[in-house]
C-alpha cells in the first residue's frame, strides 16, 4: 500500500510520557479482526481513551483539545510486546506520521516504516526537552526533516540528528512500501531477466 511521501514534517504533537507502552495498549487484541489497514485509528489506545461504555476519558492526552498534530511523543521503549503490525496501522490511521521516543521495539519500528510512519529515536535528554517544551506550550511545533535526518524544536531551535536505514529512508521519501519498491524496479528486473539464459 503506497502512502504519502515523507520529506519534511512540521507539526504540533501529542505528549505521552509513559514508558514501556506495548502493542496491546496501542491496539487491544480484540480489535485485530480486520485485515485491511483501515479503521484501526478509532481504537488506538482504546482502553486508555474510553470507558467501557465508550465515553471518552477526559484526562487522556488524545482527548484533550489543547493538543493536536501529526506527531506522537512517547516514553522509552515504545511499541514493545507482541509483533502485531496492527499497532502501526492504528498509529497511521489515527493520523500520526511520526512517533518520537528514546527507544523503540525493533518490530514495531519496522512495522511503522512499512506503512509510512517515521519512528524517530532521540536521546533521553532531547526527549525530556521535547516533553518540557510541550508542557510549556501545548501548540509548540516540531520540525522533522527526513532528508537531513534531523528533528528540531521550532521555538527554541534545539535539534538532534537521528538514524534510519538507508533503504527505509528512500522508501519513506518516495512513499513506497516494500512491494511498491519492487514494482518500481519492474522494468530493470525485466531487462535483466531478458538477458539471462533459460
Amino acid at each position: 500500500m503506497a502512502y504519502d511521501k515523507f520529506t519534511v514534517l512540521q507539526s504540533s504533537a501529542y505528549p505521552l510520557p509513559i514508558e514501556n507502552v506495548d502493542t496491546d495498549q496501542i491496539i487491544p487484541a480484540r480489535f485485530l479482526k480486520a485485515t485491511e489497514r483501515k479503521g484501526f485509528g478509532d481504537n488506538l489506545f482504546r482502553d486508555w481513551r474510553y470507558d467501557t461504555d465508550g465515553t471518552p476519558k477526559a484526562d487522556f492526552v488524545l482527548n484533550k483539545d489543547i493538543y493536536s498534530g501529526k506527531i506522537l511523543i512517547g516514553g522509552r521503549n515504545f511499541g514493545s510486546g507482541s509483533s502485531r503490525e496492527h499497532a502501526a496501522w492504528a498509529v497511521y490511521d489515527f493520523g500520526f506520521r511520526c512517533v518520537i521516543s528514546s527507544f523503540f521495539a525493533d518490530i514495531f519500528k519496522n512495522n511503522c516504516l512499512n506503512v509510512g510512519v517515521l519512528p524517530v529515536q532521540v536521546s533521553e535528554d532531547f526527549l525530556a526537552e521535547i516533553f518540557a517544551e510541550i508542557e510549556k506550550d501545548p501548540k509548540a511545533e516540531i520540525l522533522v526533516d527526513l532528508e537531513k535526518q534531523e528533528v528540531s524544536l521550532v521555538n527554541s531551535g534545539m535539534k538532534e540528528s537521528f538514524e534510519i536505514n538507508a533503504y527505509k529512508k528512500e522508501n519513506m521519501l518516495n512513499g513506497f512500501d516494500d512491494i511498491d519498491y519492487l514494482q518500481n524496479m519492474k522494468d530493470n528486473v525485466m531487462e535483466f531477466a531478458d538477458k539471462r539464459p533459460f
